[in-house]
């Protein structure tokens, strides 16, 4: 069979924008399908995302050097730009490097900001679409299956994700420490810069009431109020509507502030001196440092959150040393069960499996026999493992047969391993209720295909 997973990529590491730009793939289904129409070439997923190309494919019977060559000129021709720039951003894995790459990939350590969770989505994208384009098969299958499995590991055993390491995260995270709950909170944007409106995002997300949004031009502010249900305000609005909100971002370019601290000290009264959350992303500073001054307010600008930020970058970068052990033991049991798509240890760990089976049943019929002699004993093992050995002997025919034919060998194995849990995994009581997910490891027509190959050989 000798088949070996290559992969090629180039990422925000290795590639500033504008090459990265120019080697995005936009067609990633008609790339699939042309790299998977190569001869050598039996399966293939493509990642492609403003950070990042990653490119998989399993090959057979060529020469290393010739399947890089293959996936450079398909990939250069497809962006219609020169392969030899190709190789001075690029990075090749093969055989186990490449799945412990890849498995890095998705547990969002080779991200631009470790442990955000959008590229485990993106990956799935990716896997979709590659078995919709019918260039999946049992390899690249189980592999993303598994590398879905190992990103979810390490977010349970780790807190790669659990610590803000952007600004505007970390602005939500400083009110929740305050306020405790943000469910039902009203808060206030000021201004529509970008930050800005990335933490009014997370505010929203984490159940804040209502969001009031004043800007000096009215038509960003109903814009933006448009795509965040909320309520658009004029700038000039925003002072009597001030004592409204409970958290207030302010981002507004303005060479001065915008709010001082006697403006403040009048909205308290209107709230009987319930807190206030000031968040003032804006450099030069929106709001007047003397703010945090009075009482119940509390004011962070951007060199607080940055400090938040790097702080909690640290305590990610130490989750990542627990994470990347994680990925190392996934990629070698990867590694175990791509040697076992091979016939001969599948054979072996049938027959053992079912004598350990055969000799745990019959332990449990000698207690219930009471004292049973050793000659009687060795009688019954003989005979309990005979039957398990017959029980056999039809299904190792019948993959002894199917293996004999073109790309049908790894695939029957991996069914057979399966369906005698050859590789000990465990079975949700909920799976038969997900035959219709893309991402299981054996779909329901590959256990079709293989009862009525059996059928067949009766």
């Amino acid at each position: 069979m000798n088949r070996k997973i290559y992969l090629v990529g180039l990422n925000h590491k290795t590639a500033g924008v504008d090459v990265r730009e120019r080697f995005a793939l936009t067609d990633v289904e008609n790339f699939e399908q042309r790299l998977h129409s190569c001869d050598a070439i039996r399966e293939c997923i493509v990642l492609s995302t403003c950070n990042r190309v990653e490119i998989v494919v399993v090959a057979q019977g060529e020469r290393d050097a010739d399947v890089f060559d293959e996936v450079y000129s398909h990939w250069a021709g497809a962006c219609d730009a020169p392969v030899e720039l190709l190789g001075d951003h690029t990075y090749q894995y093969m055989a186990l490097d490449a799945v412990q790459h890849l498995f890095t990939v998705a547990c969002s350590l080779d991200s631009l900001v470790m442990g955000e969770p959008q590229i485990l989505g993106q990956l799935k994208d990716a896997y979709r679409n590659a078995v919709d384009n019918g260039t999946a098969r049992t390899i690249v299958n189980r592999l993303l299956h598994k590398a879905f499995s190992v990103a979810k590991r390490v977010r349970t055993e780790t807190a790669i994700a659990s610590s803000a390491v952007s600004i505007s995260f970390a602005a939500v995270e400083l009110a929740r420490k305050i306020f405790g709950d943000l469910e039902g909170m009203n808060a206030m944007l000021i201004g529509a810069g970008e930050m800005a409106e990335l933490a009014a995002t997370h505010l929203m997300n984490n159940g804040v009431r209502s969001l009031l949004i004043a800007n000096r031009t009215l038509a960003r502010a109903k814009s933006l109020a448009a795509s965040m249900n909320g309520h658009p305000i004029s700038f000039d609005e925003m002072p009597s509507r001030l004592h409204e909100a409970d958290i207030v971002i302010s981002s507004t370019g303005s060479p001065t502030a915008v709010l001082k601290a006697k403006d403040v000290r009048g909205v308290l009264k209107q709230r009987k001196n319930r807190p206030m959350f000031f968040i003032d992303i804006a450099v030069p500073r929106d709001i007047d440092p003397d703010v945090n001054n009075l009482d119940n307010i509390y004011l962070y600008d951007i060199d607080d959150l940055k400090e938040v930020v790097e702080e909690n970058m640290s305590q990610r970068q130490d989750e990542a040393v627990k994470a990347h052990a994680v990925v190392a033991a996934e990629t070698e049991k990867f590694g175990i069960w791509l040697k076992s798509l091979t016939l001969q240890p599948t054979i072996a760990d049938m027959v053992s499996s079912n004598e350990d089976i055969a000799r745990k049943e019959l332990e449990k019929t000698l207690k219930r026999l009471g004292g049973v002699d050793a000659s009687t004993r060795a009688a019954l093992e003989t005979l309990v493992l005979s039957v398990s050995r017959k029980v056999l002997h039809e299904p190792i025919c019948f993959l002894k047969r199917r293996s004999q034919e073109e790309d049908a060998a790894e695939r029957y194995i991996d069914i057979a391993r399966r369906m005698f849990n050859l590789d000990d995994e465990s079975v949700p009581s909920t799976a038969h209720l997900e035959r219709k997910q893309v991402s299981r490891e054996c779909s329901h027509d590959e256990v079709e295909t293989f009862i009525d190959a059996a059928k067949k050989e009766q």
